[in-house]
Formats: C-alpha cells, sequence, structure tokens
C-alpha cells in the first residue's frame, strides 16, 4: 500500500469536509478573523492534498523517488500543521497557535523544493 497516497486522500477528504462544514454548520458563527483563517487554511490544504496525491501516485508508478516521496509527505505534514493551527484558531483556541502556522508554511514550501529538485534530477 502507497501510505503517500493514503494520507494524501485523507487529507484532501478531511478538507473538503472542513471547508463544507465551515461554509454552512459556521455560516454567520465566525467572527470576521476567524472565516478568513478557516478560508486560508482550506484554501492551502486543498492544493497541497493534490500536489501529495500526484507526488505518491508518480512515485508509485515510476519506481522509488526519495526526494518526490519527501517532497509529498512534506506536503501532508505542511498541510495538517498549516490548517490545524488556523482551523483551531477560528473556533477559539489561544492566538499563540498562530506562531504554529508559519512551521507548516515552511514544511510546504520545502516540499515544493524537493519536489522541484526530484524534476531537476530526472
Amino acid at each position: 500500500m502507497n501510505r503517500l497516497v493514503a494520507a494524501a486522500g485523507i487529507l484532501g477528504f478531511l478538507t473538503v469536509a472542513l471547508g463544507a462544514f465551515g461554509a454552512h454548520a459556521l455560516a454567520g458563527r465566525l467572527s470576521g478573523d476567524a472565516q478568513n483563517w478557516w478560508h486560508t487554511a482550506t484554501l492551502y490544504a486543498v492544493p497541497h492534498a493534490a500536489a501529495a496525491l500526484a507526488a505518491g501516485l508518480a512515485t508509485q508508478e515510476g519506481g522509488q523517488r526519495s526526494l518526490l516521496r519527501t517532497g509529498g509527505w512534506a506536503f501532508v505534514i505542511g498541510s495538517v500543521i498549516f490548517a490545524s493551527s488556523l482551523y483551531a484558531m477560528a473556533l477559539g483556541a489561544p492566538r499563540w497557535m498562530g506562531a504554529i502556522t508559519p512551521l507548516g508554511g515552511i514544511s510546504l514550501l520545502v516540499g515544493w523544493i524537493l519536489c522541484g529538485l526530484s524534476a531537476r534530477r530526472s
């Protein structure tokens, strides 16, 4: 089983579900900042779930490409850290959680760098 593909699928599912939850169940219940945090979390997690899925599928078909696979995992980990800290703040967690958000963003950036380096090597 390709765990990266499975993780990307779970991330994609949760992101769509949480995006819909925020748009419908939380409509009118979140402040302006909280709405923005929720939207930003979803906006960043959706394409990175797709990118992680693509990385997982590419390494499944083309054998082990460690930089690409590591980049895919960086997308999954970064999305979880980035989005969950924003979702948590939107739901009332202390604002210091915002200090965690950039760690997820850095992981997303690392993922893109690793994918680019992987393409350069092939």
